[in-house]
C-alpha cells in the first residue's frame, strides 16, 4: 500500500479579514460622532463643509485619486515583480543585482531630486491647502487618507494582477507591467491636464542657504530626519524578507492571502491617527510609542521565531503601527519644515537609508557574511533610535515653524 505524504499548508482564517473591515468601518464611522462632541466648535471630519472649503475638498478628493492610481502602480511591482522576472527566466542572483542596481540609483541619483522637486514644483499638497486658507485639521485629514487610500490601492493592485496573471502570462491579457505602463499615462495626463498651479523657482544660491539655515543648522529637523531614516530602513528590510522569514520552517504558506491581511492592518493603524490627535496627544509621544512597538516586534521576529501565525500577527501589528507613523512623520514636517525644502529634507533623510540597505544586500546576497535575522535586529535596533529621537524631540524647546512661518 502506497504512502500518502500531506502537505501542511498555512493560511489566515477568513475572521481576520472580517474584523479588520469592521474595525475599520466602526472607526470611520463612530470618529466624527466623538469629534463632534469633544470639539463642538470646530466642524467634524467626513461632513458637509461649508462653501468656503468646498475648493479644498475638491482638491484633496482629487489629490487622493491620483496618489491612489501612483500607489496601484506601485502594488504591481511589488506583488507581482518578483514573478514576471522568474518567468522571464530571471535568476535569484539577477534578482539580487537589480536590488542592488535599484537602491544604488535611489542613493546616487534619486538623492538629488527632492531638492530638483523644491526648486520646481515645491510640495504639491501642502502648497495648495495652503493657497485655500490653510486649515490643519483638514491637511491631518489628507494625511492619514493617504495612507489609508495608499493600502486600499495596494490591495485593488494585487487584485488586478490575478486578474491579468492568472496563472500564465501566455493565455491572458499580459504581463503586469503592461497595466502599469497604460496606468503611468493616464497618471500622466491627469495631472498635465489639471494641475493648473504655477511652479515657482528658486535660485540654486538661495536654495543652498534656506537649506543650510532651515535643515542643516535645525537640530529638531536632524532628529525628524534620523527618525524617517530608520522607519525607511525598517520597511524596506521587512518586505525583502518577510517572505523567507515566514517560509523558514517548511511549511506551505499562500503569501497572497497574508499580503492583504498586512495592508489591511495598516489601514487599520491610519485611521487611529485622528483619534489621538483629536484627544490632544503630542504627536512625538504617539511616534515613540509606536516606534518601541515596531522595534520589540522586530525584535522577537529576530529572534528566529518560526510560528507562522505568531509571525503573521507580529506583521500585522507592525503594519498597523505604520499606518499610525507615515501621517504622524507628516504632520511633523509640516510644523518643523518650510514648505519649500519639504522634498530636499526628505530625501536627506532617504539616502543614509539606502546606503545602508545597499551594503546589506551586497553583503547578504554576495558574500554570505549576515544572515537575514541579523538584518532585521538591525532594523529593530533603528526603530529604537528613531524612539529615542522622537523623546528628545519632544524636550526641544524652541517655537516650531508651520508652513515656513512661526507658530
Amino acid at each position: 500500500m502506497g504512502i500518502v505524504i500531506e502537505t501542511a499548508v498555512w493560511e489566515p482564517s477568513s475572521s481576520v479579514f472580517i474584523f479588520i473591515l469592521i474595525s475599520c468601518f466602526l472607526s470611520l464611522s463612530l470618529f466624527p460622532f466623538y469629534f463632534s462632541k469633544h470639539a463642538p466648535t470646530k466642524s467634524p471630519p467626513f461632513s458637509d463643509h461649508p462653501p468656503s472649503s468646498s475648493p479644498s475638498l475638491r482638491f484633496q478628493l482629487y489629490f487622493l485619486l491620483i496618489y491612489s492610481l501612483a500607489s496601484v502602480l506601485e502594488g504591481l511591482w511589488s506583488v507581482y515583480g518578483e514573478f514576471e522576472l522568474v518567468y522571464h527566466g530571471i535568476s535569484k542572483e539577477d534578482t539580487v543585482t537589480f536590488l542592488l542596481i535599484g537602491f544604488g540609483a535611489a542613493l546616487f541619483v534619486g538623492s538629488f531630486l527632492g531638492p530638483v522637486s523644491d526648486l520646481i514644483f515645491e510640495t504639491w499638497a501642502v502648497i495648495e491647502h495652503d493657497k485655500m486658507g490653510h486649515r490643519q485639521e483638514i491637511l491631518n485629514e489628507t494625511f492619514w487618507l493617504m495612507i489609508f487610500f495608499q493600502s486600499a490601492s495596494l490591495i485593488g493592485s494585487q487584485v488586478i494582477g490575478n486578474w491579468m496573471v492568472g496563472g500564465n502570462l501566455e493565455k491572458e491579457i499580459g504581463s503586469p507591467s503592461v497595466a502599469a505602463a497604460l496606468l503611468a499615462m493616464v497618471g500622466i495626463i491627469c495631472m498635465s491636464r489639471d494641475h493648473d498651479g504655477t511652479p515657482k523657482t528658486m535660485m540654486f544660491k538661495d536654495y543652498r542657504a534656506s537649506f543650510y539655515a532651515y535643515i542643516l543648522g535645525d537640530r529638531r529637523i536632524w532628529l525628524l530626519a534620523c527618525a524617517q531614516t530608520c522607519l525607511h530602513f525598517s520597511i524596506v528590510v521587512f518586505w525583502i524578507l518577510w517572505a523567507p522569514t515566514l517560509v523558514a520552517d517548511g511549511r506551505e504558506v499562500y503569501l497572497g492571502l497574508i499580503y492583504p491581511c498586512m495592508l489591511g492592518a495598516r489601514m487599520l493603524g491610519s485611521t487611529v491617527f485622528p483619534w489621538l490627535i483629536d484627544a490632544s496627544f503630542r504627536t512625538e509621544d504617539c511616534l515613540m510609542y509606536a516606534f518601541v512597538t515596531e522595534a520589540l516586534l522586530l525584535s522577537i521576529i529576530a529572534y528566529d521565531y518560526q510560528d507562522i501565525g505568531v509571525l503573521v500577527t507580529q506583521f500585522s501589528l507592525f503594519h498597523a503601527c505604520i499606518g499610525l507613523i507615515l501621517p504622524s512623520l507628516a504632520r511633523l514636517r509640516t510644523m518643523y519644515v518650510p514648505n519649500e525644502l519639504r522634498g530636499g529634507m526628505i530625501s536627506l533623510s532617504l539616502a543614509p537609508a539606502n546606503a545602508a540597505i545597499l551594503f546589506l544586500l551586497m553583503q547578504r546576497g554576495y558574500y554570505r557574511t549576515i544572515e537575514n535575522s541579523t538584518m532585521i535586529a538591525f532594523a529593530a535596533v533603528g526603530l529604537f533610535i528613531a524612539a529615542g529621537c522622537m523623546y528628545v524631540l519632544k524636550r526641544c524647546g524652541k517655537q516650531p515653524y508651520q508652513n515656513g512661518r512661526k507658530l
